[in-house]
């Protein structure tokens, strides 16, 4: 309903400022003001904004920043006019429209551009001992117009006009075409993050360019949503009707109404590595609680009539993949005739009755994905794949810098993560909330340390739901795609990155209160301001949950899911870097989606932990049991035949390396036989010749040397070593 497009759009707009930039929104508006009583224009909007477009490419950088304020206006609302919030909302999309189609977006690229490859901002903030707000005021407002553009419009809602609903078309295949110095929208941005963390560019508001960035991509390669197992999963267990239900809020199992309620204390499981966590101060015991115990045996005494029916099996049909009954084959023929056959999965000659059996019902629940389809294909040598074109167009953009962008990206998630400590060589990511003036008075002091939280906690969320995107729409669109950024994610320490980002203490990240209610926007634009008091800024607001930082956790899980998933010398690093206690804790939110997520990467290294840690965490375990689909033939609870399999990571991964580039040399190596052409080692002869460069080159030279040669790290005194 419109109510519920209203509440997304109201948090959507609140993240993008800081509160250090509460002052700037009557600045807008005095400028819009100021402009518009300077021009008497027949009252006709179109006619204004052609007028603000024609201003917007004076000379003058001050004229150029009072007239982009002027235009932030207009896409904020233009809220001096309104008596509401819902109004602010509803002229905000209504100028945003008319915004785009009067070609206001392309100008601001322009401008963004020039602003980017501006050297003299760059070399005075290098040089500068400490940014604030002031350093990167030009950015801040074109980014903010160019991510309310991209967010509304982005954003279908039932009473959208027809223009609006083919605008929206439009501007979606604009932002994924290579429409901007022939790459799609998002490099430009993924260009202004490496140029940020290479220490060149610290004035640059990672913030703003990290929301754009994610809303860029969710426009144009479309939402990732919980895939279908754990949505069914959940919606299963929510129609089943038992006493123990699953509900996205609360996944306490034995609530009150519970006729099997254990409420024996002494019952609690401990986790013998739980005592030293390393998580500062001790745990509350009212948190202790693990989610979910085995219902015990009803009492005997109980009157049958009384007794609560469960229904018989799990929510959901495990799964087999053919390698499962080429594994279970193999293992049956060793063992019955003495010899095996391959990939044979047919021949069940001399097998006995119930291997038929067996077989039989590992067919039935076998399942093939489309990874195991696209592999097949590549081996076969298969070219006709279709891919989806803003997907590849992107892959095809970030491909040559691909290592940089997900450095930069972990950097910034390292930085912004709560468990960070301050170090004079760690990236500032602050640059876009602290003001000129640094605080004086404590309430002052109180404001700017939950703004530099909310802060923190935005870029987490940010960089979180981006990375989750890249892997889910580049998995849809070829599996190596998504094998090679999850390799490089690997490489870069993102899985030890999420596991400390998860040793802190989760419950008190999950219910943090950084918000100051009265200064989100458009709350401020269109009411009184109270005065703040220490009481009002420590009482936060009256979510029970801050449901920013539990997406954020839930994407991190998916994300480390995905990594781990079927990944044996991964799985052993989950083991190696002690995640399962880590893990466990994470274990006390009380919300569905999260747990699952949770349940799944302890299921997959159960096996790995030994008969001791599984005989202390039975719950844990039968949590696994009750939420997670199975494998058939998977005995992740007590197979311990394989725990001495040795396994190296090095090898596992050029493996996995080597095939994906077969597949990049295959799909986008121009020079088919790049391996056996001889190199030219003249100077003169490579100096002269012939590059082909596109027609527009001229343009986006100086970004293209800004990324492809000076952001590049280059170990000269490598030269001067002996090979």
């Amino acid at each position: 309903g419109s109510s519920g497009f209203e509440e997304r759009r109201r948090l959507s707009e609140q993240k993008l400022y800081s509160y250090t930039e509460e002052p700037e929104f009557a600045l807008n508006r005095d400028y819009f003001e100021e402009d518009f009583r300077s021009h008497e224009l027949p009252d006709e909007q179109r006619a204004y904004v052609m007028r603000l477009l024609d201003a917007l490419e004076v000379t003058d950088r001050d004229k150029r920043l009072k007239v982009a304020r002027a235009i932030l206006y207009l896409a904020q609302g233009a809220f001096d006019e309104c008596d509401t919030e819902v109004d602010v909302l509803h002229w905000s999309r209504h100028n945003v429209f008319l915004l785009y189609d009067m070609g206001i977006f392309t100008a601001l690229l322009e401008l963004l551009s020039m602003e980017m490859d501006n050297s003299q901002a760059c070399s005075s903030a290098v040089r500068k001992p400490a940014i604030s707000l002031a350093d990167s005021t030009e950015l801040r407002v074109l980014l903010s117009i160019m991510y309310l553009m991209v967010e509304t419009i982005r954003v279908q809602t039932e009473d959208d006009r027809p223009e609006w609903i083919s605008a929206r078309e439009a501007f979606k295949n604009e932002l994924g075409s290579p429409l901007y110095n022939g790459e799609p929208f998002a490099l430009l941005l993924f260009t202004m993050v490496t140029k940020f963390c290479s220490m060149n560019a610290p004035h640059f508001p990672m913030k703003k360019v990290l929301l754009l960035l994610w809303k860029t991509i969710l426009f144009t390669l479309g939402a990732a949503s919980p895939p279908a197992s754990a949505m069914e999963l959940i919606e299963q267990q929510q129609q089943q009707k038992r006493e123990h239900k699953i509900t996205l809020e609360n996944l306490d199992t034995y609530n009150e109404r519970d006729p099997f309620k254990n409420d024996d204390a002494r019952d609690e499981e401990e986790d013998p590595e739980d005592t030293d966590s390393g998580i500062e101060g001790e745990v509350d015991p009212l948190d202790r609680d693990v989610i979910i115990q085995p219902p015990p045996p009803p009492p005997p005494l109980r009157p049958p009539t009384e007794r609560v029916n469960f229904p018989k099996g799990l929510p959901w049909a495990p799964k087999v993949r053919e390698k499962d009954i080429e594994h279970f084959l193999e293992t049956s023929r060793n063992k019955f005739i003495g010899f095996t056959l391959g990939n044979d999965t047919e021949t069940l000659v001399g097998l006995p009755r119930p291997i038929h059996e067996s077989v039989k019902t590992l067919k039935q629940h076998k399942y093939v994905s489309i990874a195991e389809v696209q592999i097949k294909r590549e081996e076969d040598n298969v070219t006709d794949h279709v891919f989806t074109f803003s997907a590849e167009m992107l892959y095809l953009g970030m491909l040559p810098n691909l290592s940089q962008y997900v450095i930069a990206l972990l950097k910034l998630l390292l930085a912004a993560a709560p468990t960070s400590k301050a170090k004079t060589d760690s990236i500032n990511i602050l640059a876009d909330v602290l003001p000129e003036e640094m605080p004086i008075t404590v309430l002052q002091s109180m404001k700017l340390g939950i703004d530099v939280n909310r802060h923190k906690e935005i870029i987490v969320k940010a960089i979180s739901a981006l990375l989750l995107l890249l892997l889910k729409h580049f998995k849809l669109n070829h599996i190596y795609q998504f094998e090679i950024v999850s390799q490089h994610l690997v490489f870069a320490n993102c899985i030890p990155l999420i596991l400390k980002f998860f040793n802190q203490n989760i419950m008190s990240y999950i219910s943090a209160k950084n918000s100051i209610c009265v200064l989100d926007f458009p709350h401020c634009v269109v009411h009184e301001m109270p005065e703040l008091t220490a009481e009002s800024l420590e009482a936060g607001d009256n979510n029970q949950f801050c449901w920013r930082n539990l997406f954020s956790c839930i994407n991190l899980l998916r994300i480390l899911n995905k990594l781990t998933k079927w990944k044996h010398s991964r799985t052993m690093m989950l083991v190696v870097f002690k995640s399962a206690p880590i893990l466990k804790r994470a274990l006390k939110v009380k919300q569905a989606m999260m747990q699952l997520y949770v349940l799944k990467l302890l299921k997959i290294q159960t096996k790995y932990l030994g008969r001791q840690w599984r005989k202390s965490n039975m719950k844990t375990m039968s949590a696994i049991y009750q939420k997670v689909r199975h494998r058939l033939n998977d005995d992740w609870a007590y197979g311990n035949d394989i725990d001495a399999r040795p396994w190296d990571f090095q090898a596992e991964e050029c493996a996995l390396r080597e095939s994906i580039e077969k597949f990049n040399s295959r799909r986008y190596d121009k020079n088919k036989n790049g391996d056996f052409t001889p190199v030219d080692n003249c100077l003169q002869s490579v100096l002269g010749q012939r590059v082909e460069l596109p027609e527009d080159f001229h343009y986006s030279y100086e970004m293209w040397l800004e990324r492809e040669v000076f952001s590049q790290p280059i170990q000269w005194e490598g030269l001067l070593q002996n090979p």
